[in-house]
């Protein structure tokens, strides 16, 4: 067996070019310059980031896009505890990324090593497994075990831990070692399906059914499953309510879709109220789904599929748990209910959601084509929903641009055309979500990204337009621009009233004089008539991203992610829902 004398970082790179790894994200130190100089002489896609959070919400969003596992490295100490944040991300939303972390040289740890910590103690918490490598020659073997448990059951962050004195280290390793299983290269790598008995009492009880409702979240997209949803929806005539992580596991312009429920809704909470059954699929039912825990209303019948079983009763108790993955068991469940008669049983059923959909899109025409200045937030989704090609990818930083976009962007097509951060729903993710799904889209040969953010949330991470420039990546980023930390300030307005404003504004900014200096396109959108021209021209933009500083209202009353915007004050201590 031929050997070959290498570097611990040229193993790590080696592992990574097996399972065809990359883009990856990061910013090097010392502990990790062996795989650096590996990286660079194998011609490994490794882009230099300006903040290792930002490193890993592009290789959040690239995963979330793709379906492969995202990639992101950090040197010891701060760097290694910046990833914090995203990696939580990625734990909760169940995003496969392997993170390489360098750490201190074993003979010198705890002797106040610069920038030394208790890092693997900081980091255990926000990922699915913590990987440490103790000596060189296991390298092949831990990598294998990170993108395993990374990519299988309920995908996540995987850390792979490596000392300073194992990267710099050579071991005359056999290129046999170099072998990977290329099921893990994406996920999810394996799929299973739940007991055949609880199969067939599934079925059963959805042909029992009068008027069944599917729930689905951000697991359809996590099993790749939004065909098999769209399938087994139209082959039943079930109709399909989502959360914002589950936008697209039927196309939102379906007659079959309900739209989102829970703390915004069309008419998707009405029809939960109305149903006899409902078939919760990859969704957790947490707060925002739920209504802070009132939706579904109690006494309601709910078969819940799930990969992770400890989620199932978690909220509220089903009558039935399906353990499995959503496509494999959806698939399986369409081929047990042909023939049923389903789809003509409910053809009134599902008849109804289009009717009840464009009654919706009636009432609140007037705010989703509204001309008044500054530009309503309805307007902006308006005009997203009439320019973006139905390949399109919308990221939606977390909080105010992800409620919006969740109620008001359609999907044109099964499948994860809106990505929002909302694992963690932490701000900032915009810039660097857009750079990872860029790639993603580029991979995928996808049409065009855009990313939608808040003027706090680009605050925080503006300088990985830098990263964007330099990489030559042709997305938009839509800067919501109000002056103010919107949903705060909103919130504020609705419980304290007019005037009572703390810590929630921000100076008056024109972003796209900003981005100039980056050498990025700006574009200022000041009228509601603009913002069509304005995302064409950003579309056509090539080998740079362009940004839309979009000036929308300043009224906090008219801030919050609704069309009917809540304008009512409610009295201090009483829950918002």
């Amino acid at each position: 067996m031929p050997t070959n004398e290498m570097t611990g970082g040229e193993a790590l790179a080696r592992m990574l070019q097996a399972f065809e790894g990359g883009p990856m994200f990061g910013m090097g130190g010392f502990q990790l310059l062996p795989f650096y100089d590996a990286a660079r002489r194998m011609g490994l896609k490794h882009y230099l980031i300006n903040d290792e959070r930002c490193g890993a919400f592009a290789a959040d969003a690239y995963a979330k896009v793709t379906g492969r596992v995202g990639l992101c490295d950090a040197t010891l100490g701060p760097g290694a505890t910046n990833l914090v944040t995203a990696l939580v991300e990625s734990l909760n939303a169940g995003v496969p990324v392997v993170a390489i972390v360098g750490d201190t040289h074993r003979l010198h740890s705890w002797k106040n090593m610069t920038q030394e910590s208790r890092q693997l103690d900081i980091l255990r918490p926000a990922v699915k497994e913590v990987i440490r490598v103790e000596y060189i020659e296991r390298i092949p073997e831990l990598v294998r075990r990170a993108f395993a448990v990374a990519t299988s059951g309920r995908p996540g962050p995987v850390v792979l831990d490596v000392p300073e004195d194992v990267c710099h280290a050579t071991y005359p390793f056999d290129e046999e070692e170099f072998v990977v299983d290329p099921i893990h290269r994406a996920a999810p790598s394996l799929r299973v399906r739940p007991d055949a008995t609880a199969l067939d009492t599934a079925v059963d009880m959805l042909k029992a059914a009068e008027r069944p409702l599917m729930l689905c979240g951000g697991g359809i997209h996590i099993s790749r499953a939004a065909e098999a949803v769209t399938a087994f929806a139209e082959a039943t005539n079930i109709p399909v309510a989502h959360t914002m992580s589950g936008k697209g596991a039927v196309a939102c312009t379906s007659p079959l879709s309900a739209g989102l429920f829970g703390r915004y809704d069309r008419i998707a909470n009405k029809l939960i109220e109305e149903s006899d059954l409902l078939f919760v699929v990859g969704c957790k039912l947490g707060e925002i789904a739920t209504k802070r825990y009132t939706v579904p209303p109690k006494g309601k019948t709910v078969i819940h599929l799930d990969i992770v079983a400890e989620e199932m009763g978690r909220t509220l108790t089903p009558a039935l748990s399906l353990w499995g993955d959503a496509r494999a068991t959806l698939d399986e469940m369409r081929a047990a209910l042909a023939g049923s008669g389903m789809k003509e049983k409910l053809a009134g059923w599902a008849g109804d959601v289009p009717k009840r959909m464009a009654a919706w899109r009636q009432d609140v025409d007037a705010r989703l084509t509204s001309e008044e200045r500054p530009i309503n937030m309805a307007r902006l989704m308006h005009e997203l929903n009439l320019n973006l090609p139905a390949d399109a990818t919308l990221v939606a930083d977390g909080g105010f641009a992800a409620h919006w976009g969740g109620l008001l962007y359609d999907t044109k097509q099964p499948g994860r055309g809106f990505v929002p951060d909302r694992g963690f729903a932490s701000i900032g993710y915009g810039v660097p979500g857009g750079i990872g799904a860029a790639l993603g889209a580029a991979h995928d040969k996808l049409g065009p990204v855009v990313a939608l953010t808040g003027d706090g949330g680009f605050n925080m991470v503006m300088g990985e337009l830098e990263t964007a420039r330099r990489l030559g990546l042709a997305f938009t980023v839509i800067v919501v621009n109000n002056a103010a930390s919107g949903y705060v300030k909103a919130l504020q307005h609705l419980m304290y009233g007019e005037g009572a404003y703390q810590s929630s504004d921000l100076a008056e900014t024109n972003y796209a004089t900003v981005v100039e200096a980056f050498g990025c396109k700006g574009i200022r959108v000041e009228r509601p008539e603009e913002l069509g021209p304005a995302l064409q021209a950003a579309m056509a933009e090539k080998g740079r991203p362009t940004l839309l500083d979009v000036v929308v209202t300043r009224d906090p009353a008219k801030m919050l992610p609704a069309v009917d915007n809540r304008t009512v004050q409610v009295k201090k201590g009483d829950r918002v829902a």
